[in-house]
């Protein structure tokens, strides 16, 4: 009878009919289906995430400096927290792309202003020797900072679309889609790395394409690599996270 009805207002003939059903069976994909996933509440881990921090131990963190010795950073309630003049700390492994959830703290008590004031950083992939491609953790709820360098901006690349700071001494929370960028055999760059990121829940970075790695001072530029780890950056500041997990995600297929 449906079938009938919409003849009938379409002025189409059976032929028609199964002509138009089968243009739109030709537009339907059935397989492969996704895996399925399990969400983690509140922020969990989701159950395909590899856990970085779940409260208890730096077991997947060694020290950047000496990638042979353990994460010198203190573990206490359930977070870790950055040991002034240890230096930075990065993973076990290795990524390329991936989703990533991490937990950040600034102290209640800061006395500093611009970027003296709770400075640490995320490296969402580090090529070594302080190098790498940041995003910035730094309180900017009330503390002005050139734009470029405040809390999640791509450091002196990308300013956040807006500012979603927390108060010092609250949680905060970023999460993060990072495309490494890809290179030819020649070490030329076939195509940019690029960060989607959320800031408590807040879209700062739009799929935003990188002009290389993050630096201090001049222009960014890349340089041939591979799978890297992610960095944690001790600029001084006692900043504490928790509740980090990974997602590696494999490249899209090609259709």
């Amino acid at each position: 009878m449906l079938a009938k009805a919409i003849m009938m207002v379409a002025g189409l003939s059976m032929a028609s009919l199964a002509l138009a059903q089968a243009a739109q069976k030709d537009t339907e994909v059935w397989t492969p289906e996704p895996g399925r996933v399990k969400p983690g509440a509140a922020h969990g881990a989701p159950s395909d995430a590899l856990v970085l921090f779940g409260g208890k131990d730096l077991g997947e963190w060694v020290s950047a400096g000496a990638p042979d010795k353990p994460a010198p950073w203190t573990v206490a309630d359930g977070a870790f927290t950055v040991r002034g003049g240890s230096g930075d700390i990065q993973t076990r492994r290795s990524f390329t792309d991936y989703q990533l959830h991490i937990e950040w703290r600034v102290p209640s008590t800061l006395t500093g202003t611009g970027q003296a004031r709770g400075n640490s950083g995320v490296f969402l992939a580090s090529t070594g020797n302080g190098s790498g491609y940041e995003i910035q953790i730094l309180d900017c709820h009330d503390n002005k900072t050139y734009v470029n360098g405040q809390a999640a901006s791509i450091y002196k690349q990308h300013i956040p679309l807006v500012n979603a700071c927390a108060a010092p001494g609250e949680w905060q929370s970023y999460d993060i889609v990072w495309t490494a960028p890809r290179f030819a055999a020649d070490g030329a760059l076939v195509s940019p790395a690029y960060v989607t990121a959320l800031h408590n829940g807040v879209l700062v970075q739009n799929h935003a394409a990188l002009q290389g790695e993050s630096v201090h001072m001049g222009k960014p530029a890349y340089r041939r690599h591979g799978p890297l780890p992610i960095r944690l950056q001790d600029h001084g500041d006692a900043v504490s996270f928790r509740n980090i997990w990974v997602r590696p995600l494999a490249a899209p297929p090609v259709r």
